[in-house]
């Protein structure tokens, strides 16, 4: 069931996850495109995430938008930065310069090797936000060796945030805190519960899809959606995931098309990833347990003994 809409206001608007964006001239969607959007998303009863641009919006834009309850989505370079509920951050060393907001979530996007590098500067950066989300521009990159090394820099991350709470501090990452908090998956939606509107009138599986190449459109604002079979983007008509208990994993639609060709299927170097989080996840819960009462109502993580749940395929059966 649909429940959001996103805007991607501008060819040039940030990217804030696995993909890049190709666009390289401003432009913007007309203010007549933005006015029938935000309506049919108030018809709808969707709820509206809007994806600026860098560059400050004409202020008929913005009472547009501030017609609909809505999240702002914006780079660490906008006029919006203070302001907004989603910072994206695309370089390390502007880490830090920030004023961090507490009541905003902030997205990290590396690649591996810079993480690698410096994981070890979020220990700073986590004392500071409220929620920190890390996303890999190269996961097709990541390969059987390079498990010890983000193993350690997970296990690095998992004893800052038990010492934060220990001293009564909070915070979330991503990485590490989702999985304790959740009893069922929770993927992006993309394709299912969200759709993205493009500058040129035409709603995305998600921004990947518009702003790579080999992305395609599913309908019109015009003519209304029309997403081909649309059993594939979700969870049960997904072999590998619907038997899988790595709930923080965002089952990137756009990275399996990618590096699998289909929709439905995601590739080894995701599997490892999210499996190499979700245990650290386990440890961590354990280890804030042994601290006092902590999340009762969760049950604890069990432990498993493979990174890639296509091993397991034949007990599905």
């Amino acid at each position: 069931m649909l429940q959001y809409l996103i805007l991607q206001l501008c060819d040039t608007a940030t990217s804030y996850c696995h993909y890049g964006n190709s666009h390289c001239e401003a432009q913007l969607m007309p203010l007549p495109m933005l006015e029938k959007a935000v309506l049919w998303a108030m018809k709808e009863d969707l709820s509206v995430q809007v994806v600026y641009p860098d560059y400050a919006l004409p202020q008929e834009y913005r009472e547009v938008i501030d017609r609909v309850d809505h999240t702002d989505i914006v780079s660490s370079h906008s006029d919006l930065k203070d302001v907004a509920q989603v910072v994206v951050v695309d370089d390390w060393d502007e880490l830090q310069d920030i004023s961090f907001a507490k009541d905003a979530v902030y997205v990290l996007r590396t690649t591996l090797t810079s993480f690698y590098k410096r994981y070890e500067e979020l220990t700073s950066v986590l004392q500071q936000v409220s929620r920190l989300n890390v996303v890999f521009l190269d996961v097709e990159h990541f390969t059987d060796a390079d498990a010890t090394v983000y193993g350690k820099a997970l296990d690095f991350l998992a004893k800052d945030i038990e010492q934060l709470y220990v001293n009564g501090g909070q915070v979330q990452l991503n990485l590490l805190t989702d999985r304790m908090m959740l009893n069922k998956m929770n993927n992006c939606g993309a394709g299912e519960t969200n759709v993205t509107l493009a500058p040129d009138g035409r709603f995305y599986v998600c921004p990947a899809f518009y702003n790579e190449s080999n992305g395609y459109s599913i309908g019109s604002l015009d003519e209304g959606l029309d997403v081909k079979n649309a059993q594939l983007y979700k969870l049960d008509h997904a072999p590998i995931c619907r038997h899988c208990d790595a709930y923080h994993c965002k089952r990137c639609i756009w990275l399996n098309r990618k590096t699998t060709l289909e929709v439905n299927t995601p590739s080894h170097e995701q599997c490892m990833m999210a499996h190499l989080e979700r245990n650290a996840s386990r440890l961590l819960l354990d280890a804030l347990r042994k601290h006092g009462t902590f999340l009762p109502e969760q049950e604890s993580i069990t432990e498993i003994d493979y990174l890639d749940p296509f091993e397991k395929r034949k007990e599905w059966q």
